[in-house]
């Protein structure tokens, strides 16, 4: 290279893929304070998907428009220095059927990159997926009403499915998988494990050990009614007129789109029995696929389960 030249910035080599509502964040921060590894903030910024839904499903992230050209996208690693690893943790990555192309993309990108996919409990995962979507995407339908009407909530739980075309792609030996319990119980081992699949330092002891994040607050807001007032508090003409507003009405306004709810009263078991026999079928195949049995997953298999 010529002297003269600055270098380029240098490339993600690692990919923690999901599963949403697994534990990625938690793991994301854990990764990132090891002095060898560098992970880029924003923790998501789902470069590889087709920007058209990336709009759609999160303009908020569209709007930051790393998926306008590679090297937008680079400049997130710039700081990565003499690290040995750099990576990413876009949960959209393993979000099929809506999110495609996602596995192509990347090879083409960088067809040595590793990927690391983290599980939870499917039903658990599942459950905490609708209250994610109550908090932050306006769901105002009951529990198990959206279960049923939108299978994304329960194919984002299909790991043999996720999972599958990244094993095909690239190898088992590039694909490391563990499971949120596990991080949970077990978090220093968990993490040394990865530390050392990854050929860093397995002795690091991460300063922010027990600490979890993103954790899915007991207390909600779910939209009120049809929603409208809540789109009308979120869209751009409100931007204009909402300062305008006179402070009681603006306090009216948020007290008649959305009400608190508290998760703890919420009955579970309804929707817990609906997803059951889907997920354990699909677990199965998941078995088969790894070769390995997930006993932990008492939920699923019909335990009490534990809520985060």
């Amino acid at each position: 290279m010529n002297p003269s030249q600055p270098a380029s910035p240098p490339r993600p080599n690692l990919f923690l893929i999901g599963a949403m509502k697994s534990g990625t964040t938690t793991l994301h921060a854990l990764l990132a304070a090891h002095p060898q590894i560098f992970m880029c903030e924003p923790k998501e910024p789902c470069y590889f998907l087709a920007p058209d839904l990336l709009r759609r499903y999160w303009p908020e992230m569209w709007e930051r428009r790393y998926w306008e050209d590679e090297s937008r996208y680079l400049e997130l690693f710039a700081g990565a220095g003499a690290a040995d690893v750099i990576g990413e943790s876009s949960t959209d990555y393993s979000k099929l059927p809506r999110f495609d192309g996602v596995v192509e993309r990347i090879r083409a990108f960088n067809p040595g990159a590793r990927f690391i996919y983290i599980m939870r409990d499917p039903v658990e995962r599942t459950l905490s997926h609708y209250w994610h979507m109550v908090s932050h995407r306006g769901e105002r339908r009951g529990l198990l009403e959206a279960l049923r009407a939108d299978p994304h909530y329960t194919e984002v739980s299909d790991y043999a499915m996720q999972l599958r075309p990244y094993l095909e792609a690239f190898g088992p030996e590039r694909v490391l998988t563990l499971t949120f319990e596990e991080l949970k119980a077990e978090p220093l081992t968990t993490v040394q494990r990865v530390f050392a699949w990854l050929g860093v330092d397995a002795a690091f002891v991460p300063p922010n050990l027990g600490e979890r994040e993103n954790v899915t607050a007991a207390r909600v807001e779910q939209v009120s009614g049809l929603g409208l007032l809540h789109r009308l508090r979120h869209s751009r003409l409100w931007e204009r007129i909402g300062p305008r507003v006179p402070p009681g009405i603006r306090a009216l306004g948020v007290k008649l789109s959305v009400k608190q709810v508290d998760r703890s009263t919420v009955d579970r078991n309804a929707a817990i029995e609906y997803l059951r026999p889907l997920q354990q079928a699909r677990t199965a195949e998941l078995e088969s696929l790894l070769g390995r049995s997930f006993p932990q997953w008492t939920t699923l298999y019909g335990g009490t389960g534990g809520r985060s």
